[in-house]
C-alpha cells in the first residue's frame, strides 16, 4: 500500500467544485483515470495503492466494476452541477495495480458507464495497463471488440534475475506472445520498461532493450527505478541487503536506450516516453502533462479540474463504503494559485518534446535560458525558433533545468 494521502482541505461530500474551475474549461479536455487497486504479489519496489487478497478486509474484487461505475456516474451529476460545459472524453486509462485481473467484462462495464454518462469521442484514446501473465488473445480480442485502441504491458526486464529482484512474476518469454495477441486484435501496443533495480548490469539492461524493441511495439516507456520509502526494497537496501542502484549506472541506460530507439525509428517526446510517430503517443499522458481536466476513479485515485485538485479515500472497503451512501470518495483537496499552477506548467512542459514556449516564462525564466544553451541543457536551435526543448544531457538533469526556470 501506498504512503499517506496529502494534507488538504476537506473535500465536500457533494462533490461540487469551485467556480474557479469552470473559467477556460471549453479549451480543455477531459479525460478518466480508472484505477484497479487489485494485485496478484506486491511487488517489493511498488508503492502504489493496489491491494493483494488478503488485504481488501471485506471489499470484494467482484463489486469493483459497479463501485467504479457508480463514481463514474456521480461525477457526471457533479461536473453539471458545477457548472462545467459538458465534453466528450478525448482519453480514458485504465492503470493499476493489474487492471487485468478483473474479467475483461468488467472493463468493459467501467468503459460503458463512462460513455453512457459523459459520452465518448469518437477517436477517443482507450488504454489498459496488463501485466504479460493476466491476458490471453482472446482476453485481449474482448477489449478491442469493446473499444479499446491500446494495451501497456509491464515488461520491466527481460532478464529473470533481475525479475526475480523486482518480483516480478511473469515469465520474460511470454511477451512477445502478448504483444503479438494484442497487435492481431488491433490494438497498439506499449511496452513499459524499468532501469537501475539493484545488481542490473549494463548488459542485462541492453538485452532488456533489444528485447524490448524485438516486439516492434508502437510505443515504450522506460523509467528509472526510485526506492519509494516503505516498500520492500527501501528496507532491503537500508539492511544492506541489496545495493543502492547507481546514479551513473541509470544515466548510461538512459543513453542507451535512447540511442537504440533512435536507431530503430522511435523519438523520444516526454524524458521517459518514445513513440514510432506522434499518433502514437499517449494522448492520456500528455493531458497530465498540459494540465488538462480529468477525473480519476477508485481508491486512493487522482483528479484535477481547472487547477483544483482532490483525492480518494485509499482502502477499497472505505472506497464502497462511499459509493454505497452516493457521497464522494474525495477527502481532501485544494486549489493551486497562480505561482503554483506556472510551477507545474513549467515543471511538466519542460520535460516534453513540444517544450515551452519561451515568450510564455517570466522575464527572469527568459534571462536564464543563455545559459541552459551554454550548458548545453537545452536545444540552440530550438531556442532560436522560441522553444524550450532538452537537449540528451538536459533529459538527463531536466530538474537542474526547472530549477534555474523557476528560481
Amino acid at each position: 500500500m501506498a504512503g499517506p494521502l496529502p494534507l488538504g482541505d476537506p473535500a465536500p461530500p457533494d462533490g461540487m467544485i469551485p467556480a474557479s474551475a469552470v473559467d477556460g474549461a471549453d479549451s480543455r479536455s477531459l479525460a478518466f483515470y480508472l484505477h484497479v487497486p487489485f494485485c496478484r504479489v506486491r511487488c517489493g519496489y511498488c508503492d502504489f495503492n493496489t491491494y493483494t487478497a488478503t488485504e481488501l478486509r471485506g471489499a470484494k474484487q467482484s463489486d469493483y466494476a459497479d463501485e467504479a461505475a457508480a463514481e463514474v456516474a456521480f461525477a457526471a451529476r457533479a461536473l453539471q452541477q458545477s457548472g462545467l460545459p459538458h465534453r466528450e472524453v478525448e482519453t480514458i486509462f485504465f492503470g493499476g495495480g493489474t487492471p487485468t485481473l478483473l474479467p475483461a467484462s468488467d472493463l468493459v462495464r467501467m468503459l460503458e458507464a463512462v460513455r453512457a454518462h459523459h459520452g465518448v469521442s469518437p477517436d477517443a484514446e482507450i488504454t489498459t495497463e496488463a501485466n504479460p501473465d493476466s491476458v490471453d488473445a482472446g482476453y485481449l480480442r474482448q477489449l478491442a471488440d469493446a473499444g479499446f485502441t491500446r494495451v501497456s504491458f509491464g515488461m520491466q526486464s527481460a532478464v529473470p534475475r533481475v525479475l526475480a529482484t523486482l518480483e516480478r512474476t511473469h515469465d520474460p518469454a511470454r511477451v512477445p506472445m502478448v504483444v503479438e495477441w494484442a497487435k492481431a486484435a488491433g490494438l497498439q501496443v506499449s511496452v513499459d520498461l524499468i532501469y537501475g533495480t539493484p545488481g542490473e548490469t549494463l548488459d542485462d539492461w541492453e538485452t532488456s532493450v533489444d528485447a524490448a524493441l524485438a516486439t516492434q511495439p508502437d510505443h515504450i516507456s522506460a523509467y528509472s527505478l526510485i526506492v519509494e520509502q516503505g516498500t520492500k526494497l527501501a528496507r532491503q537496501i537500508k539492511s544492506g541487503f541489496v545495493a543502492l542502484p547507481d546514479e551513473d549506472l541509470q544515466a548510461d541506460m538512459y543513453e542507451l536506450i535512447d540511442e537504440r530507439l533512435a536507431s530503430a525509428g522511435f523519438s523520444w517526446y516526454e524524458v521517459s516516453n518514445w513513440s514510432t510517430s506522434r499518433s502514437s503517443r499517449s494522448r492520456h499522458n500528455l493531458a497530465y502533462w498540459q494540465s488538462q481536466d480529468w477525473w480519476g476513479v477508485g481508491p486512493g485515485a487522482h483528479s484535477h479540474v481547472g487547477g483544483v485538485r482532490w483525492w480518494n479515500v485509499k482502502h477499497p472497503a472505505a472506497y464502497a463504503g462511499r459509493m454505497a451512501d452516493g457521497v464522494s470518495p474525495a477527502v481532501g483537496r485544494e486549489t493551486l494559485d497562480g505561482d503554483a499552477r506556472e510551477l507545474e506548467r513549467v515543471l511538466l512542459g519542460a520535460r516534453t518534446r513540444d517544450g515551452i514556449q519561451i515568450k510564455s516564462l517570466a522575464s527572469e525564466a527568459r534571462v536564464a535560458v543563455a545559459g541552459l544553451i551554454a550548458d548545453d541543457l537545452v536545444n540552440a536551435k530550438a531556442a532560436l525558433a522560441g522553444t524550450i526543448e532538452l537537449t540528451l544531457r538536459g533529459r538527463l538533469l531536466a530538474d537542474v533545468v526547472v530549477r534555474r526556470l523557476t528560481a
